[in-house]
């Protein structure tokens, strides 16, 4: 599946209009923008993180890419992820990485990855 980033954007101002908050939209967009349109957004957890100089959220983010040319876009975003730098109002991306990849064979080949992004304040 191919998510054209007008669709991503219509996404999130969807959701931010049934009353969603936080910077875990703008985190999403920029991780579908660096998949190249080619995953489909599947699942986002968030968790409370603190340290005893520093607080934020670990963000948890399932993305599938179905058929050969998005796997292949895939791997490309699992190289590119932990070096990504990303543009977050008030938030710093202190670490990113893929924690699991899950590849289906069959008719039509799928990859999931899930990333964990620990996003820290910055006041």
């Amino acid at each position: 599946m191919q998510i054209d980033s007008g669709h991503v954007r219509a996404m999130i101002a969807a959701l931010r209009e049934r009353g969603h908050k936080g910077v875990w939209l703008s985190l999403l967009g920029e991780v579908l923008g660096l998949a190249g349109g080619r995953a489909e957004f599947l699942r986002h957890e968030e968790r409370t993180w603190s340290s005893a100089t520093f607080s934020g959220a670990r963000h948890t983010i399932l993305l599938a890419f179905s058929g050969l040319e998005a796997i292949a876009a895939g791997e490309t975003f699992i190289a590119a992820l932990p070096d990504h730098e990303f543009t977050l109002p008030r938030h710093l991306v202190a670490d990113a990485g893929v924690i699991a990849v899950e590849h289906v064979a069959g008719p039509r080949p799928c990859m999931t990855v899930e990333a964990e992004l620990l996003l820290l304040d910055d006041a």
